[in-house]
């Protein structure tokens, strides 16, 4: 990874590897595993986050040298190391000497043991015993010139605390933060239903609770514990290594207590997991619905994911762990086609990874992860799965520098605020099958945008909040922001403060077009309905209002606004409204999508307007695939990319080095074989052809190539005609 934590002189720029347990075989195999290793380019392997009871078998009583073999092993054949502290996987003496120390998943009821991350990290006695295994783990190990970073925990925030001390800081912290009860009263609104307090000992458990603004505190105090707990404990290593060697977290993005990006400011660098399903659910273009979860569906969802992980520090990213085949337990199985290993490893390096870390090296056989597939299977016989990571090892090698020197191209702006997620779980605008309210309805508002950008070609970058706006801590101007990403997409921008819908408004004034999605300026920082008319202070930039919305049972045809009018918008035939309407009424904007309905067709879908030297348009419903790739397709008909005339599986990710050289990684998602012309001269970052503009470059079923601009001249004289 190219950053200046590594300690090794001529650090790979992308690392490789795997996570290793040696204290997993069955049989002892150290050499024969690193010879593989070494063999098939791998040149990082994270270890020993799991084994606490292996670490501290009893309280006080240290063994440490175990895992020293595994690092001399590594170190001897060039492989770095990322050293985990265990403090997710508790051992079972602290439960037994401390049984307080288990997470309550409901007010005064404790988690079971048997799992993980069963405890409550902010329990006084459990943070004694973790900064004492940490210090050991970390201080043993420090200076092993194997150890190129370390990671605190793993998959922070999987559940929210229910715990007695946990609820009593966040009274604490409402205090803190409200001064006093009628304060809270107000701000809260619990003049309904009879739920005012007299005193702070009023306040309910949160178990039961069903008033949005308190849901929203809880969420945000949660990821608040998270981000402090993970910070607490890079804190401690830091004084124990060299500022050369990078901390850094695996996050499990989907996780109910995390806010990445206040998590990841504690860290060097952001990493977490991507895990996707294979198969056919790689196919490109594909209908299949979107499915959430930490196990993502759909091309698109893989770019999706990388897309929020680069945005977590706007920065290059590790990907601590990613599957080689099935994953979790025993019925999630998949079985790759030839080159799918290849083709998401390149996307999510296309898209800023800097490290490609499979879970595992060898297949487990014990335990509950007993069928989650390793680069191994459980014969330790290496196979196809071992064949083909060890062909793209070679690839990493060989291309490695030259994409890990540029920085990914985008074609617009897509405002992504973790902070609306929360609200709109507990304000949820949709139902889902055989629940009340719909808790992921926030990320599925913005993926129906990012899914049409990216079937559009159109390449995006996930912007923060706290990223853009002086309220949140950042310093970026709204002018600034709109000659860098003259797009800005705000889907769902549930909770926004004033002083950021007036930057919304000044960033579309100083040339930007803003793009305004459903749920966003209705509702202030505390949840609170706005009362002013919606999309509020935004309906003079944005040319409409509106005070009625409905969900859609079924979806709704729609029709070009003014066939007979100047318009660029292509609306295609099975373009659909679906689960929401705004009721957009227009003063100074002109429509450009209708529905067609009898009720509904009163007023528009989509309507845009000059405000300034910008634009604002306004998509009032949810658009279904094909309407979202259209709208995408009119706010940027010319793509950076700069491939025309691509055959539909195949997609392009492009990005830009410092010296004004482009990359391109292009993927065949799907079986045929395709062609396609070369966009300017290129050079095969693999093999060194170089291909003239207009050259046909023909594309394998499933299949990946990597091209970079950068034509030297040895290069130029074996240019084809």
């Amino acid at each position: 990874m190219a950053h200046d934590n590594d300690t090794e002189k001529d650090a790979p720029a992308i690392r490789f590897g795997a996570a290793y347990y040696a204290e997993y075989q069955p049989s002892p195999r150290l050499e024969t595993d690193m010879d593989l290793m070494q063999a098939a380019g791998f040149t990082v392997i994270r270890v020993g986050e799991s084994v606490w009871s292996t670490w501290e078998p009893e309280p006080g009583v240290f063994d440490l040298d175990w895992l020293e073999p595994v690092l001399d092993a590594a170190h001897a054949r060039g492989i770095g190391v990322i050293l985990g502290t265990p403090t997710y996987a508790i051992p079972m003496w602290m439960k037994r000497l401390h049984p307080e120390v288990a997470a309550d998943v409901e007010t005064g009821k404790p988690m079971g043991w048997g799992m993980r991350q069963e405890m409550d990290f902010t329990n006084p006695a459990y943070l004694f015993y973790a900064e004492r295994i940490i210090r050991q783990v970390i201080g043993r190990y420090a200076d092993h010139p194997a150890v190129i970073g370390f990671q605190v925990d793993n998959e922070p925030g999987i559940r929210l605390l229910y715990n007695e001390g946990v609820f009593q800081r966040f009274v604490d912290e409402l205090r803190h933060t409200y001064g006093d009860v009628e304060t809270l009263n107000t701000e809260w609104g619990l003049v309904y239903w009879s739920h005012r307090l007299s005193t702070w000992a009023d306040l309910w458990r949160p178990d039961g609770n069903f008033q949005p603004q308190y849901d929203l505190a809880w969420r945000r105090f949660q990821a608040k514990l998270v981000t402090e707990f993970i910070g607490w404990q890079a804190d401690i290593v830091r004084t124990l290594v060299a500022p050369t060697k990078f901390v850094t977290t695996c996050i499990s993005y989907d996780q109910l207590g995390v806010e990445d990006v206040e998590l990841s400011a504690r860290l060097d660098i952001a990493s977490g997991n991507a895990y996707y399903e294979m198969e056919d659910s790689l196919e490109h273009p594909s209908s299949a619905a979107r499915e959430n979860g930490w196990i993502v569906k759909g091309t698109w969802a893989l770019f999706h994911l990388a897309d929020v992980m680069y945005s977590s520090k706007q920065g290059p990213f590790l990907i601590t762990e990613t599957n080689a085949s099935s994953i979790g337990w025993s019925q999630l199985n998949f079985s790759p086609y030839d080159g799918q290993w290849k083709q998401a490893a390149w996307a999510l390096i296309s898209r800023g990874a800097r490290m490609i870390e499979y879970w595992h090296w060898h297949t487990l056989h014990f335990g509950a992860e007993t069928y989650w597939g390793g680069i191994l299977p459980h014969s330790q016989v290496p196979g196809r799965t071992y064949a083909e990571i060890a062909e793209l090892g070679a690839e990493i090698t060989k291309a490695g520098e030259a994409v890990a020197a540029s920085i990914p191209d985008a074609d617009i702006a897509i405002l992504y605020d973790s902070d609306s997620k929360w609200a709109l779980s507990s304000q949820a605008p949709f139902q889902a099958p055989g629940q009340f309210f719909d808790t992921d309805s926030y990320r599925r508002i913005v993926a129906s945008f990012y899914r049409g950008a990216f079937d559009a070609g159109v390449q995006v970058r996930l912007v923060r909040p706290q990223q853009l706006f002086a309220s949140r801590g950042a310093t970026t101007t709204a002018r600034g922001f709109a000659a860098e990403h003259p797009v800005l997409v705000v889907p769902a921008f549930f909770t926004a403060a004033d002083d950021e819908l007036e930057w919304l408004d000044a960033y579309a004034a100083a040339g930007g077009h803003l793009v305004l999605g459903p749920r966003t300026a209705y509702a202030d920082r505390e949840g609170r309905a706005r009362v002013e008319v919606k999309p509020a202070l935004l309906t003079d930039a944005s040319g409409i209002w509106y005070d009625e919305f409905a969900n859609l049972n079924s979806d709704i045809a729609l029709s070009v606004a003014d066939p007979e009018g100047d318009t660029s918008f292509d609306l295609p035939t099975d373009a659909r409204a679906t689960a929401w309407i705004d009721g957009l009424n227009v003063t100074d904007a002109t429509p450009l999508v209708s529905y067609e309905h009898p009720h509904f067709g009163q007023w528009p879908a989509i309507t845009t307007r000059t405000h300034g030297v910008g634009d604002v348009t306004v998509v009032g419903t949810l658009p279904n695939q094909s309407l979202a790739e259209a709208l995408m397709r009119w706010l940027v008909p010319e793509p950076i990319a700069g491939w025309a005339d691509l055959p539909p599986s195949i997609t392009v990710a492009s990005s830009s080095t410092a010296a004004g050289d482009r990359i391109f990684v292009v993927h065949n998602w799907s079986w045929q074989s395709l062609s396609a012309s070369a966009p300017t001269g290129l050079r095969d970052l693999l093999d060194d052809t170089v291909l003239a503009e207009g050259a046909a470059v023909t594309f394998g079923p499933w299949d990946v190539r990597l091209f970079t601009t950068n034509l030297t001249e040895n290069h130029r004289e074996k240019q084809n005609p």
